[in-house]
């Protein structure tokens, strides 16, 4: 079979079938294919317009306090001084009729790595179908996650540099203390290092200038980190209508108190559902991907420090030694909502007690975690809204894209650091003359040899043991003079070789797919501010096919 079956030319270039990546979960691969093997942990097949109906009539009939929302949606963007078309979307969440298709991320050093973008650009392509479809208002919503203290994972950006080698820009400074989310950080005098760092890691091109400008105009110090990601984000996509919302913003826990207090009272009860469910999921041969312990709740009390809270023997709820019993802490819950916070099972259902959400689009990790809180949304009377897996795509040069065009290697084969691939392909090149004189010739060796070993025991037995030694010897010069050949070969043809290495550091530098660790900032840099439009033209809504973009 080709190399590359399955893949399938576009006018902006390839697209590949995700089930053929050994990175892609069965959950995700199954809710792009065949959702309906996974309807019991879903609200219904994004496939079905009869259920896309469904969930917007849903999301419409709950109540929900819109003027609340919309204010505290126009307070952030006046506040970044949002593009017209992100305050106007805004505006239209408080018509009873309207529906959000929503998205979110963690708030990554300058805009984090490229599915960040995909993601918000799946929602916003959406919301227009969903719009044109249904004849509802749809809105797309990217939802800013920085109440997590993971300050790692967002404190770095990946860029090509100009050998095509992938570069860490970090801020060096100091993590939140002991456990306080990133929505504390607030952003020192290394974010102008780091800017200046990005700056040297960049190739030089007409564009370098004007990009690093819009960075420094979202990344200054003194600034959230949270609100710099918010404004560079506003910066690329609300002119495309994208409403930009800080969840972290204390002005926003009150929407979501009633939420709060329901998790207090029935502590330990989402963290059962959410792991039966993930019980349920592996009775089906799928996995859980996340495994609640029955004593916790999905809250954290963020009074002094990000605590989990949990239920102690007594019935009394604990945060770092602190103890209340639930009515008091359920009490606090509903007076001071902006000392909690949810984690990462009780998230989406925070989200979609605030915002009226018709689909929320996620990657494959989310998926498989949101196929786990169904009976978690039930239970708060809350409704679960369709889930969607976002674009996937990977942005190569020409050259890169010419390589992996032709199909002689496959695309997920350019993952692996070794050079397997790349030996499998060098020996495809070899002149068949050669390959099939060296098959030949172990052919007839084994042949004959074997004759040779049955006549040698009517001379003498014992000459047998020596017979078949003097075959393994001669198979192994025949495969050294193959490896000569072979290494031959690789020296002769260095372009194809560089045509690989090219392609690979690319696609999966250091061995990790594009998209999870390159920052759009990397192609903004070489193809300037259009390639957000190649993008959204471009990459395949359809979930399930992974656009390979030559801009």
């Amino acid at each position: 079979m080709h190399p590359n079956a399955g893949v399938s030319a576009a006018p902006t270039g390839f697209r590949v079938d995700i089930r053929r990546f050994p990175w892609i979960n069965r959950i995700a691969s199954d809710l792009a294919f065949d959702a309906g093997r996974l309807s019991p942990f879903f609200a219904g097949d994004w496939r079905d317009p009869d259920a896309w109906r469904a969930a917007i009539g849903r999301a419409q009939a709950h109540a929900r306090n819109r003027a609340a929302l919309t204010a505290l949606l126009q307070a952030q963007q006046a506040g970044r001084g949002a593009p017209v078309a992100a305050t106007a979307a805004a505006q239209r969440l408080g018509d009873p009729t309207a529906v959000a298709v929503v998205t979110g991320q963690q708030a990554g050093l300058f805009g984090g790595p490229l599915y960040t973008v995909l993601k918000a650009l799946t929602a916003i392509r959406l919301a227009d179908e969903v719009r044109e479809k249904y004849d509802v208002p749809a809105v797309p919503v990217f939802w800013v996650d920085a109440e997590d203290h993971d300050w790692a994972e967002v404190n770095q950006c990946g860029v090509l540099d100009a050998n095509g080698v992938c570069r860490t820009v970090v801020i060096e400074d100091e993590p939140p203390p002991g456990g306080y989310s990133v929505a504390r950080v607030r952003l020192g005098a290394s974010i102008d290092q780091a800017i200046d760092a990005l700056a040297a890691a960049l190739p030089a091109t007409e564009f370098t200038a004007d990009l690093l400008a819009s960075l420094k105009a979202a990344y200054q110090p003194g600034r959230g980190m949270a609100d710099a990601f918010a404004r560079w984000l506003e910066t690329l996509l609300g002119p495309r209508g994208l409403v930009v919302y800080d969840a972290s913003d204390p002005a926003a826990k009150p929407l979501a108190a009633g939420v709060f207090v329901h998790e207090i009272e029935t502590a330990t009860e989402t963290s059962r559902q959410a792991a039966d469910a993930g019980k349920a999921l592996e009775a089906r041969g799928y996995h859980a991907q996340v495994s609640p312990q029955p004593d916790t709740t999905a809250l954290f009390w963020t009074r002094d420090g990000r605590l989990p809270i949990r239920l102690a023997d007594d019935g009394r709820l604990t945060a770092n030694g602190i103890v209340e019993t639930r009515p008091a802490l359920a009490e606090k819950a509903r007076r001071q909502p902006q000392e909690f916070s949810p984690n990462v099972v009780l998230r989406p259902v925070v989200q979609d007690a605030i915002f009226p959400t018709v689909c929320y689009v996620g990657g494959p990790s989310e998926v498989a975690y949101l196929a786990q809180l169904r009976g978690v949304y039930e239970s708060f009377g809350i409704p679960m809204p369709l889930v969607y897996l976002r674009a996937s795509a990977t942005v190569v040069d020409s050259n890169a894209g010419r390589f992996i065009g032709r199909g002689d290697v496959p695309f997920e084969a350019l993952q692996p650091r070794d050079e397997a691939a790349l030996n499998a392909l060098l020996e495809a090149a070899l002149p068949h003359e050669v390959e099939a004189a060296v098959s030949d010739v172990q052919h007839v060796l084994e042949q004959r040899m074997e004759v040779l070993a049955r006549a040698v025991i009517a001379v003498d037995a014992t000459l047998e043991g020596a017979a078949r030694s003097t075959l393994g010897r001669m198979q192994d010069d025949v495969k050294k003079l193959q490896g000569k050949i072979l290494q031959a070969a690789k020296r002769k043809d260095d372009t194809l070789r560089r045509q690989f290495t090219n392609a690979q550091s690319q696609a999966f530098p250091g061995g990790v797919p594009q998209e999870r660790v390159i920052s759009l900032v990397s192609f903004l840099n070489k193809y300037g501010p259009a390639v957000v439009d190649r993008l959204a033209e471009g990459v395949s809504l359809e979930p399930g096919v992974h656009t390979i973009l030559t801009p």
